[in-house]
């Protein structure tokens, strides 16, 4: 069975060979809207002015001043060069001008976005006319205090969107590792919130609540503390879609933060879920290439996200290029200093949270239920801990590994587009 796999920009083919029982599992979505087309301009029209939940944008900006407009940065695919113009020019009907709105690039604690990818996130045209800035999670004095949530959280979100009169998203939905499904509050916080915020929303307390994982919002407590946060930023106004694979939009959802989010995850439930009949034994699974594969810290979502695929004790390989290495100077100390999963999960509940410990914390509690195996390589063995001994430089070796020892007709489930495929396998029967 051989499967072309998102790796990097061009992508690669992943061969398993005969004698095991093998399924291409591809994303499903509703159809695409084709860019320029007159079918995506009457949706986008048709979200921005009648929203879910609330007044139209050109309404909520009248009289407005300012606006500041938080979109994602290099490594998600939103369609911001499709999304953006529309609702600026509603912005600029209500009489907010060029000079009074402020993009801001929702890095969270990624790095800074060069100039180059400034023009790929917001377009050449809106780089060149508008303020585009990239948020700094660690100056905390550029953020503004708003005090702390039920839970505790201090909250602290970048004063350039907090001093603008009107707050405004713009992001997509996707299944997220940790918050259920990305867009609309995320863009919020973790997306502009200082970096003593980021923490405490990805403390152990968080990170290990079972609801909190992939595809889940009901009951995910992550989930209602970024509402809260968002709530407290006075979260405006979202412009969220979804996607096909091919990256085409598929639906649009415009509105209040809450209400229009909810009905976009509820679309993409029903246009994306697939359904396995049984977990597999094994999946190759990709980080669905660039941008998300750019660092071994986006590649792990694809790894949890496979978990929701594959039978307990079983294996998953995540073939991903992570051409900028590891990722943060943090997350690269602690996973080159990986000894074990059950010492690196104690070590943390003991101490204070540190940045980026969540994704290897992730990592951790996904490896003690399944065997990992890796070709990234993008990264040396020695840069993976221990787990460098699972790691392989050619693609061909991995495979070898992770098939070793599995019997003749064993399932292989084969994920081309990593987590952009929301897949579910079924629990089986209980036999009694």
């Amino acid at each position: 069975m051989k499967a072309h796999f998102s790796f990097g920009k061009n992508g690669i083919d992943v061969s398993v060979p005969d004698g095991f029982e093998c399924q291409v599992i591809k994303s499903r979505s509703a159809s695409g809207l084709p860019d320029g087309s007159p079918e995506l301009d009457a949706a986008l029209a048709s979200a921005l002015d009648s929203p879910i939940g609330c007044k139209p944008l050109a309404t909520l900006a009248a009289g407005r001043k300012s606006a500041a407009i938080s979109v994602c940065d290099i490594t998600r695919p939103a369609p911001n060069r499709i999304t953006l113009p529309p609702l600026l020019a509603r912005l600029h009907d209500a009489g907010i001008p060029v000079d009074a709105v402020t993009i801001l690039i929702a890095t969270g604690l990624h790095r800074a976005a060069t100039e180059a990818e400034v023009n790929t996130i917001v377009g050449e045209e809106i780089a060149a006319k508008y303020r585009v800035v990239s948020h700094d999670a660690r100056v905390l004095a550029a953020h503004r205090t708003l005090g702390a949530t039920r839970r505790g959280t201090p909250v602290f979100i970048d004063e350039r969107f907090m001093a603008a009169d009107l707050h405004i998203t713009l992001g997509f939905i996707e299944q997220h590792l940790m918050l259920g499904f990305s867009g609309g509050r995320k863009l919020i916080a973790p997306g502009l919130a200082a970096q003593e915020t980021i923490k405490a929303i990805h403390a152990p307390r968080f990170m290990r609540e079972p609801l909190a994982t992939e595809g889940s919002i009901t009951d995910n407590p992550l989930h209602a503390e970024l509402l809260e946060i968002a709530a407290m930023a006075r979260h405006d106004f979202i412009l969220d879609v979804t996607l096909t694979q091919d990256r085409q939009i598929s639906g649009v959802f415009a509105g209040h933060p809450v209400k229009a989010h909810a009905a976009g995850v509820d679309f993409l439930i029903l246009t994306s879920l697939q359904r396995l009949p049984e977990p597999a034994d094994a999946v190759i699974t990709s980080a669905a290439g660039y941008p998300l594969d750019l660092t071994f810290y986006q590649a792990t979502k694809g790894i949890t996200a496979a978990q929701h695929l594959v039978k307990p004790g079983g294996r998953i390989l995540i073939v991903a290029e992570c051409a900028e290495g590891v990722g943060s100077p943090e997350f690269a100390r602690k996973m080159a200093g990986l000894t074990s999963f059950d010492r690196f999960l104690d070590e943390i509940t003991r101490t204070s949270v540190e940045v980026d410990q969540w994704q290897v914390e992730k990592l951790a509690l996904t490896g003690k239920k399944f065997n990992l195996f890796f070709y990234t390589p993008g990264v040396s063995k020695a840069d993976l801990g221990f787990l460098g001994a699972r790691a392989f430089q050619n693609l061909d070796d991995a495979i070898g590994a992770m098939l070793d020892g599995l019997p003749q007709g064993a399932r292989i489930a084969l994920v081309p587009e990593g987590p952009y495929t929301f897949a579910r396998a079924e629990e089986p029967v209980a036999v009694a």
